[in-house]
């Protein structure tokens, strides 16, 4: 179970064998710093031909608001991605795709979907032995899209993959994302027709999802307000053959046939350039909310958009490939006053991957994170070489900014060890690492 998060989680970085014995304690931890995840009613919900990867049966969650919320949350899990025989079968490990093995009846009570974000949960306690805190999404209704055809929740292909050793028969696989999401979105149409907020969001490559599908959700809930955050999944500018990101695009276009899903979309958007979709969804729905956040240090999307195509491929280099995307898409959204984006440095979590994942903790961002001005300023945290000389902003206040006062929040935080500093994250990291590795 906990392997499967540390995939669902699009991997945690490498542990050394002691921290990794902290797996004996990941329960009693998780439960402490994330107030035991979350216990809901969720109903099971199968449609005529949906499928996992593998062929078998496709299934997403519902829970519904104890209060007779009309807000509805449509999130899409995280977990890799795959377009090739080693990363579809799960011979790749970290650098594949979650649940090649599909998904069973119980999966929302496995330690991914009870843990997966304080989003879904709708509180962070945001440090050990604080309590609980509720936030912007407490009691929303959700449609749960757990994530096993390798395909960012998107693709509209069935293929077989050969084995390049030899070794192992031929892998028919089902990238049905798009035929799975768009099922899910018509059924949740009949279960929550005068939805007042939507909210679509995901992680990692279900943040992917949340921009490749936000069109569609949109269009066929037709809330009252629209929202959408991707965490950790952009869809980075890659308009020419030499542009970092291209590789992974063109790739991904012709395994998945996302050509088949993307004429769709209106003329604002260009196929040979998948990073216009942020341009197309700010132009398409001006009055809604549309926000990306992620970390500049992101250590695991980043090896999926640049290890397996270039070299060299070593972490500071496959960084500064994901830094110069990164300064583009912000450069982008600028040009439209309905995109907000959070940026927080880096955080010694996941490898720096997805702010909204498990905790809050360390997903803070600040404008101004400067090293401290004057020696005084040691005084009250002389471990702390950092200070905010803006505003510090935890994800939780951005949350409530964003949805509940429907504000525009832009922060881009410069480069910093604030989180490498805090002695708390020095205990709460290699725990949560542990747990994940483990």
């Amino acid at each position: 179970m906990k392997s499967h998060l540390l995939l669902g989680l699009l991997a945690a970085a490498a542990v050394p064998p002691s921290v990794a014995r902290a797996e004996v304690l990941v329960d009693g931890i998780v439960e402490v710093l994330v107030d035991g995840g979350n216990n809901y009613n969720w109903e099971k919900v199968e449609l005529p031909g949906t499928k996992c990867g593998n062929g078998s049966q496709y299934k997403f969650f519902i829970t519904r608001s104890t209060t007779g919320s009309k807000n509805l949350m449509f999130f899409f899990e995280g977990g890799g991605a795959c377009w090739d025989y080693d990363t579809c079968s799960g011979r790749a490990g970290l650098l594949g795709a979650a649940n090649p093995n599909g998904i069973t009846d119980d999966y929302m009570k496995q330690f991914t979907a009870k843990y997966v974000s304080p989003i879904v949960n709708g509180a962070d306690p945001g440090l050990p032995f604080r309590s609980r805190t509720d936030i912007a999404t407490k009691d929303w209704n959700i449609v749960y899209m757990p994530y096993c055809t390798g395909d960012v929740h998107v693709g509209n292909n069935t293929v077989t993959y050969t084995d390049p050793t030899g070794q192992q028969p031929p892998l028919p696989w089902h990238h049905y994302g798009y035929t799975n999401s768009l099922a899910a979105i018509n059924y949740a149409k009949t279960q929550f027709p005068n939805v007042q907020k939507l909210l679509v969001t995901g992680f990692s490559a279900g943040g992917t999802a949340t921009s490749s599908s936000y069109y569609f959700v949109r269009r066929i809930i037709n809330p009252a307000r629209g929202y959408f955050l991707n965490d950790s999944g952009p869809i980075y500018l890659a308009p020419n053959v030499n542009d970092r990101s291209r590789p992974l695009h063109d790739k991904i276009r012709q395994s998945w046939n996302l050509d088949s899903v993307f004429n769709q979309f209106p003329a604002s958007f260009d196929r040979n350039n998948l990073g216009t979709i942020n341009r197309m969804l700010a132009m398409e729905f001006p009055n809604d909310q549309l926000a990306y956040t992620a970390y500049s240090r992101d250590y695991n999307y980043s090896r999926f958009s640049y290890e397996r195509f270039y070299t060299p491929n070593d972490q500071e280099t496959v960084l500064r490939y994901w830094k110069e995307d990164q300064d583009k898409l912000v450069a982008e959204l600028k040009l439209y006053n309905n995109y907000s984006y959070f940026i927080p440095y880096s955080r010694p979590i996941n490898a720096s991957h997805c702010s909204t994942i498990i905790t809050f903790i360390g997903a803070h961002a600040c404008e101004r994170m400067e090293k401290k001005h004057n020696w005084y300023e040691y005084i009250p945290e002389p471990w702390q070489s950092y200070k905010c000389y803006s505003e510090f902003v935890p994800m939780d206040v951005f949350l409530h900014r964003f949805i509940n006062e429907n504000q525009r929040v832009r922060i881009y935080e410069p480069a910093n060890g604030y989180n490498d500093e805090d002695p708390g994250m020095d205990i709460v990291a290699p725990l949560i690492n542990g747990a994940l590795g483990g």
